[in-house]
């Protein structure tokens, strides 16, 4: 497994609830386009016609369950980041700067899901905390930290 992201935790700040939302919308974006793919794919080996089974439609729907689940689980555990929290800055971690486990990424996924669920509470919990922590950051001890922009090299 690769090293810890951060030796010194002063560089990081905990994320806004603005710019989670924003990286939300651009993964949201993502998971369409993934989705759409699965989608394609179970059509497709359904004969080119509409999933109308009971079974079919389960099988599909647990498709698209793991398809998402293994895009942010691969992300976080290998990066700490998808591609909405790399254009906005934003790294999910442990409290002590490691990696998250997958174990921890699945309570993530699911406790993220819950938070939406309820109308979005669990985000709007950010702004309740000091630490700007959502419930599933708490639920899988985690939080999401805006990393220092990249320095540009001079020409």
């Amino acid at each position: 497994m690769p090293a810890d992201f951060t030796a010194d935790l002063n560089q990081v700040a905990p994320a806004t609830l603005t710019r989670r939302l924003a990286a939300l919308v651009y993964d949201t974006l993502i998971v369409i386009a993934i989705s759409m793919i699965v989608v394609l794919i179970a059509v497709a080996l359904n004969g080119g016609e509409a999933i109308d089974t009971a079974l079919g439609k389960a099988s599909l729907q647990s498709a698209l369950l793991c398809t998402n689940f293994l895009f942010f689980g691969y992300c976080w555990t290998r990066a700490g980041r998808t591609l909405g929290m790399l254009a906005w800055h934003l790294r999910v971690q442990t409290h002590d700067g490691g990696r998250l486990s997958w174990t921890q990424a699945l309570i993530r996924f699911f406790g993220g899901a819950v938070s939406l669920l309820c109308l979005g509470l669990g985000f709007w919990m950010i702004l309740a905390s000091d630490e700007r922590l959502a419930w599933h950051d708490r639920w899988s001890n985690s939080v999401v930290v805006r990393t220092p922009k990249p320095q540009r090299k001079s020409a």
